[in-house]
């Protein structure tokens, strides 16, 4: 079995897993439960539907990333999702770091594609959870009604499976494909993150809210038209 870093369950500038709304959000999110699998299990759904996707609401200051800030949203993307659902597992005991990839979104519109210069989304955030020795990787990112809306399969959490993005929607198009694994980080890197996507998409703009998220996937082509 893994040894437990300390690392995975201590507070940090972004994760602040100690904070007075983390520690109510976590707390409303769990309820009564005390095992860590059922904990973790209310936690995915808490993020995952409490905080409508949105993918045109980024935002350069630090402070919007902090944990406790993006507990009181009501909407977020992918990498602030998974910010929440990694401070509020901290904050209930349970072993937690970020993960992020580079995903090729077989659904982007023409119209984002052009303005991108590619399909591939940089820097996904994911949320890694040690349960019962194993890591778990959580995607919180959409919703269950978007799901619902564009028939893309919603993600869903046992404590017995990964949750990552699925490879085809509900007819039977190719939708997500992970192409590049960035690692795994006990803070946010968010200085990294944004220095590559104005190295990789020099054309988008990245300076605050009315922007899509080049780090998130544009949900269907729909969403961007």
């Amino acid at each position: 079995m893994e040894d437990v870093d300390p690392a995975w369950l201590e507070p940090t500038w972004f994760l602040d897993a100690e904070s007075v709304e983390i520690e109510a959000y976590a707390s409303a999110a769990v309820g009564a439960a005390t095992d860590p699998t059922e904990m973790a299990i209310k936690l995915f759904y808490a993020v995952r539907d409490g905080l409508r996707y949105d993918p045109y609401g980024t935002d350069r200051s630090p402070e919007s990333y902090k944990a406790s800030a993006i507990a009181q949203a009501d909407t977020a993307w992918c990498v602030p999702k998974s910010v929440l659902l990694t401070a509020a597992a901290r904050n209930c005991g349970i072993p937690a770091r970020l993960g992020f990839a580079d995903v090729k979104n077989h659904l982007t519109s023409e119209k984002l594609q052009a303005s991108m210069g590619t399909k591939v989304f940089a820097w996904h955030g994911y949320s890694q959870l040690l349960l019962d020795g194993r890591w778990f990787k959580l995607s919180t990112a959409f919703n269950i009604e978007l799901c619902q809306k564009f028939g893309t399969r919603a993600l869903e959490f046992d404590g017995t499976d990964d949750a990552l993005m699925h490879p085809f929607d509900e007819s039977g198009n190719r939708h997500m494909e992970y192409v590049k694994q960035r690692g795994t980080f006990d803070d946010l890197p968010l200085n990294a993150i944004f220095a590559s996507f104005a190295e990789i998409y020099p054309s988008m703009s990245f300076e605050g809210a009315g922007t899509a998220a080049a780090g998130d996937e544009a949900f269907s082509p729909a969403d961007s038209s």
